[in-house]
């Protein structure tokens, strides 16, 4: 027979009515805890057999010299991943802190022994996410989580303001018909991209043109998305591809018989090195990666020095580049007779 699961502190503190932070204070007998809120964590702690995981015992009296970090598999061909990683160890650095990389198809159940965790673009409905989060340690998350649990503090951008943005561009240079390819809403991020194009179609009265693929998707079938959409859409003039290097879809615009600035405009809502060198450079929202990894690293220290409070939110600026993929070109003047 399988074991039961480990009782989490989160169990314990919804169990006895506070947040997570009481309930460990509670615990060690240490902060602002009335004796009457103490005396009923300890009862309830006691009642479900909750074990004090080993890492959040230390939680501002030692340290493990660690926090960990969380991304979805996609790290191993993702650039934003990889910066994003770079700005948490660079941050984590600064504080004497090594930073443990844990991955989604990690087999432990074991709770990870450091101070505190980081957790990338979190999925809804991914069940290490769902422990990690229930580790008994602060956790800050890069978008919120669109699942049960609460992370201690979240870094996050406005996302379809954003993407608002990017439509006005493309409809000031011409393109009335935007289409958007987006990962499925188990993201925050493409739940915000997603929520952004829908609302800008409603504010235009434009008709949305949608394909969702998965978060995860392989080019055959990003390709399959834009190739459906190129040749069952006439009126398309523009193409958004969020899930991932909008490069990708350049093999199939050109299949298909469309002109990057001349009858078709693209852009991407993830900046990357192949989106500047391509040919014509293309239009992205630059997510800035390495400035969110070291914004999530920041506030995890500010949590676990108690300088920031539970459920703090600081905003992650966002900013669009237009590039030549926008640009309808200029027909060339007829030569003189």
């Amino acid at each position: 027979m399988r074991a039961a699961e480990p009782v989490t502190l989160l169990a314990v503190a919804q169990q006895a009515g506070v947040s997570k932070t009481t309930a460990s204070d509670a615990l060690r007998g240490s902060g602002r805890v009335s004796e009457e809120t103490r005396v009923r964590v300890l009862r309830i702690a006691d009642e479900l057999g909750y074990v004090p995981n080993g890492s959040a015992q230390h939680l501002r009296k030692a340290s493990t010299g660690a926090i960990g970090l969380h991304l979805p598999a996609v790290l191993t061909r993702s650039n934003y991943y990889m910066s994003f990683v770079f700005g948490v160890v660079e941050k984590a650095a600064e504080f004497h802190y090594d930073v443990t990389l844990i991955t989604s198809d990690a087999p432990s159940r074991r709770a990870p022994r450091v101070d505190g965790l980081v957790l990338g673009d979190p999925l809804g409905g991914d069940p290490v996410v769902e422990r990690l989060m229930n580790a008994g340690v602060p956790t800050v998350t890069c978008e919120r989580f669109p699942g049960g649990a609460r992370a201690d503090g979240v870094v996050r951008s406005e996302h379809p303001a954003v993407v608002g943005d990017l439509l006005d561009h493309v409809r000031s240079a011409g393109a009335s018909r935007p289409a958007l390819i987006v990962a499925g809403d188990e993201s925050d991020w493409a739940a915000g991209v997603h929520r952004g194009y829908r609302e800008w179609c409603a504010r235009r009265g434009v008709a949305p043109m949608v394909r969702t693929v998965e978060f995860d998707t392989s080019g055959e079938e990003l390709h399959l998305a834009a190739r459906d959409l190129l040749k069952t859409e006439p009126a398309l003039d523009a193409l958004v591809c969020a899930p991932a290097a909008a490069t990708e879809l350049l093999p199939v615009i050109r299949e298909c018989g469309r002109t990057i600035g001349g009858d078709l405009l693209l852009a991407s809502c993830v900046d990357g090195p192949s989106l500047r060198s391509a040919d014509p450079p293309v239009t992205a929202i630059d997510l800035r990666p390495r400035e969110a990894g070291a914004a999530c690293a920041e506030l995890l220290f500010d949590l676990l020095a108690g300088t920031a409070a539970e459920g703090t939110e600081r905003l992650h600026e966002i900013e669009l580049i237009p590039r030549a993929s926008t640009t309808r070109a200029t027909p060339a003047p007829a030569p003189p007779r």
